[in-house]
């Protein structure tokens, strides 16, 4: 689809927008085209020499060091955007992590920590911000994955984590509806980021890719404009489901159909995969802080 960019602009232009996890990858991406297309940006992550980068390369944008995990915190950072952007019109729930993790012999601190970040993380910011949201411009997006749909060897955590996040966006579209306001899901698979290439750059994701050519990344590593190219339109009409590359909208529908064609493909050399990974020491995508803080 070719993206008119001069309609998308006159959707956007000065739509107040609040995005977690901007600091790099897609929240960043996305943060630099909104404002291209003239909306106002407030960004939040955990890394604060990126987010002043990225907050300069859009007007200024303000910004805020802010953990999702700490409730307080997300209220606290949803309660100065409206200050600034004098109201809110668009969340998107962009902040995750994730690691590789077999279910039998993986590392559980993987599980506890994707579960914080993925789904509580999201359920704060959604659930700060919904009160701002709900009039007849108001949307939230909560950031899942193909992964929700689609389940592989060594994304146990990741995948639970994502479908949480589905079923959160998805309940929270009926809710906001009686206020006019809508919600929406984005389902990306590998788009290039630094969470795609720190994901896949261990020995164990290596050894399933070089077994199973054929899955996962069977389409290849998508360019980033991609997703955000999605995101913009998506965002601009305000829709319930968000997709990049395009063929992942044609894999959701039919997702207990391609589940069983996928675990049959990942079986070649599994064993051994998953005794590399239950070994491999393996760290988050995003360094997240000591939750005994």
């Amino acid at each position: 689809m070719i993206l008119d960019s001069s309609r998308w602009t006159a959707t956007l232009a000065g739509r107040r927008v609040l995005i977690t996890g901007a600091a790099r990858g897609i929240g960043a991406a996305l943060a630099a085209r909104l404002h291209e297309r003239g909306a106002r940006v407030a960004l939040a992550g955990l890394e604060p020499d990126l987010l002043s980068d990225v907050a300069a390369g859009c007007g200024t944008a303000p910004w805020w060091t802010c953990d999702v995990t700490d409730r307080g915190t997300v209220e606290d950072v949803v309660e100065r955007a409206v200050q600034e952007l004098g109201g809110l019109d668009v969340v998107v729930a962009n902040a995750g992590v994730a690691a590789q993790m077999p279910v039998i012999g993986g590392d559980p601190s993987v599980m506890e920590q994707s579960l914080r970040v993925n789904v509580l993380g999201v359920y704060n910011t959604l659930r700060a911000a919904g009160p701002h949201l709900s009039h007849e411009r108001g949307y939230a997006l909560a950031v899942s994955s193909l992964a929700a749909a689609v389940n592989a060897p060594l994304l146990g955590a990741y995948s639970a984590s994502k479908a949480a996040v589905e079923a959160l966006g998805n309940t929270l579209r009926a809710e906001l509806r009686p206020w006019g306001a809508k919600a929406g899901v984005a389902y990306f698979a590998e788009l290039d980021t630094d969470m795609t290439r720190r994901g896949f750059g261990t020995e164990a994701a290596s050894a399933l890719m070089d077994a199973s050519p054929r899955t996962g990344l069977a389409f290849g590593v998508a360019p980033l404009k991609v997703g955000i190219d999605a995101l913009e339109r998506g965002v601009a009409r305000r829709s319930r489901r968000i997709v990049a590359p395009w063929w992942v909208g044609a894999v959701l529908p039919v997702r207990m159909a391609v589940q069983p064609v996928a675990d049959h493909l990942v079986q070649r050399g599994l064993r051994d995969i998953l005794e590399i990974a239950r070994s491999e020491r393996v760290e988050l995508t995003t360094p997240q802080p000591d939750p005994g803080r």
